[in-house]
């Protein structure tokens, strides 16, 4: 049998993430024949044989340990011990804050260590950004440090495409190649031709989104690999279209061959997109000893980045708003986006998650669709991001919308989407009243916002007459004052004056209000967009205090 020692050793690798039970004096001792330095050593986590409490003893920030602790510890329902500096101290982890957000980091690990503890002593440090989405600075960590043009060379960390711009830096995918190939090229020799265009504008091959070229191209077998091998997009292009895209270097001898004058920088512009800036015109690289075939290569910057297979779109349902009633998979999430969505009542209630390195972006009542387009705009930059719906976000929420439009994106454009299901206001408004939902039930919204009021009163009609438990959604505003008066007119069309009501305000939070009526005598001017209705069928009763719809189990009453 393995020992403890043996399996470290077997799984000792870069870029792992190690999870071990037991005490944090033993695998401290266990660990250290193994120790390297910052860069190589994988992340190790220390759990206690409950799960109870999750400790990133090494890896905190380069390999992810922090982050993996706070995932760990919300799936266990444990506690993540970070002892980290930057966590303690509320500072942003500068050497990994930009992971979350779709960036890659550069620079030489002396550099990042002197800026780390330059960091840690309070010296104010000096961030020069570039390019990328700058929403992270709102973030509260991010309060100390000091913006600049960087135009007199001082900046320490810089944000952007450029490799001199600073020594300490991070990357967002805003760099698009333009590649054009003689037939079977060598993959080596298309390689070299592009970090050497690379090298030579001064620009980093981590801020590279992916390249296009030529639709003739799309089977080309170097090409190919060399979007596998790196992760990077490949976008094609007809002649015609590349003829129509004014470039600085056009060529007779390629629009006589190819149908288009230009290959390589009308594709790296094309596909950069709107506003996009060519910052490297053509480079030739013909083939060297044991090469084949001829590269021509072009870099053009976007107006934003584009990282979609990097980032990530949760759908989290909130719930109605008590924290304790957020389920632990919601909490999970929340802990490993960089960014939350939402409108701003949903994100106060969530607040108290928030950590200092979290920016919220908070969103207009009526703007569903302007939040959907952010959230996913983000994810499509490379962020984590969480676009938060109160009680179930697949429920009259934001899933649904966001979905749409995900759905209307290439295979290549979409993020990562999950939905994230929270307790509906109709569960707890049920949970509350007793056992309403025990029998088939449906669930209607009385805003014409969105729907045409004649196909909700069919629904109410339809529902009314199938004699269904009947949860009612936004069921009155200000400006929608007599759609409940209307629907109650339906209901009783088909059910007893007596018929039980749920009538639940505020649900989850410090004002909540949970009160039984009869469906005849509903205080109908009571009743508003904070409140969720729960109307029983036919045979649903209420007695102390209480209501249930009978499900008629064998052997029970039917009623």
């Amino acid at each position: 049998m393995a020992t403890a020692s043996d399996l470290l050793q077997t799984n000792w690798i870069e870029g792992r993430r190690l999870i071990v039970v037991g005490a944090l004096g033993a695998v401290t001792r266990l660990i250290a024949p193994l120790l390297k330095d910052k860069e190589s050593d994988p992340a190790v986590l220390v759990l206690d044989a409950q799960g109870l409490q999750v400790v990133p003893l090494l890896g905190g920030h380069r390999a992810g340990g922090e982050q993996l602790a706070r995932d760990l510890a919300a799936a266990l329902g444990g506690t993540a011990v970070i002892t980290g500096d930057a966590a303690t101290q509320g500072r942003l982890a500068l050497d990994s804050f930009g992971e979350i957000w779709g960036f890659r980091r550069s620079g030489d690990a002396d550099a990042w260590r002197r800026l780390m503890i330059h960091q840690a002593k309070g010296r104010p440090i000096a961030v020069r950004q570039q390019s990328g989405s700058e929403h992270w600075r709102a973030c509260a960590s991010a309060s100390t440090l000091a913006f600049t043009s960087g135009a007199d060379g001082t900046s320490e960390l810089a944000i952007g495409p450029w490799i001199e711009a600073a020594p300490c830096r991070w990357h967002p995918a805003t760099l698009w190649l333009g590649l054009g190939c003689e037939r079977n090229t060598s993959h080596c020799l298309i390689e070299r031709a592009v970090h050497q265009a690379l090298e030579n504008a001064g620009l980093a091959a981590e801020a590279v989104a992916g390249f296009g070229s030529i639709d003739a191209k799309s089977d080309e077998p170097a090409l190919l690999t060399l979007a596998q091998e790196f992760d990077w997009r490949f976008r094609l292009f007809s002649a015609s279209t590349l003829a129509e895209v004014p470039v600085p270097t056009p060529s007779a001898v390629v629009e006589a061959e190819m149908g288009t004058a230009s290959v390589a920088e009308a594709a790296a512009l094309l596909a950069a997109g709107e506003d996009a800036q060519l910052l490297q015109t053509k480079r030739i690289l013909h083939a060297g000893p044991e090469e084949q075939g001829a590269v021509t290569v072009a870099i053009a910057e976007a107006a934003q980045p584009f990282a979609p297979q990097r980032g990530e779109l949760h759908l989290i349902g909130s719930g109605p708003g008590d924290l304790s009633l957020l389920t632990p998979d919601a909490r999970r999430t929340l802990s490993r986006c960089a960014v939350w969505v939402g409108y701003g009542l949903y994100l106060d209630l969530l607040e108290p998650l928030r950590r200092q390195d979290q920016v919220r972006l908070d969103g207009q009542l009526t703007r569903e669709r302007d939040r959907c387009q952010q959230a996913l705009s983000l994810a499509q930059q490379g962020a984590k991001v969480a676009l938060v719906s109160s009680g179930d976000s697949g429920i009259y929420g934001m899933a649904g919308l966001a979905l749409e439009l995900w759905m209307e994106l290439a295979d290549c454009s979409r993020p990562l989407f999950e939905v994230h299901p929270g307790l509906s206001a109709l569960q707890l408004a049920a949970a509350r009243a007793g056992a309403p939902l025990m029998h088939d039930f449906c669930t209607i919204s009385l805003s014409d916002r969105l729907t045409p009021w004649p196909v909700i009163e069919q629904r109410l009609h339809a529902a009314a007459t199938g004699d269904f438990v009947v949860a009612l959604y936004n069921p009155r505003s200000k400006g929608r004052d007599w759609q409940l008066q209307r629907a109650q007119e339906i209901l009783l069309g088909h059910r007893p004056d007596h018929t039980p009501v749920v009538m639940a305000r505020q649900l989850g939070r410090a004002e909540e209000q949970v009160t039984l009526h009869c469906l005849n005598a509903l205080p109908v001017n009571s009743v508003d967009m904070l409140t969720v209705l729960v109307i029983g069928n036919s045979s649903s009763t209420m007695e102390g205090g209480r209501m249930v719809t009978p499900r008629g189990y064998p052997g029970a009453e039917l009623r």
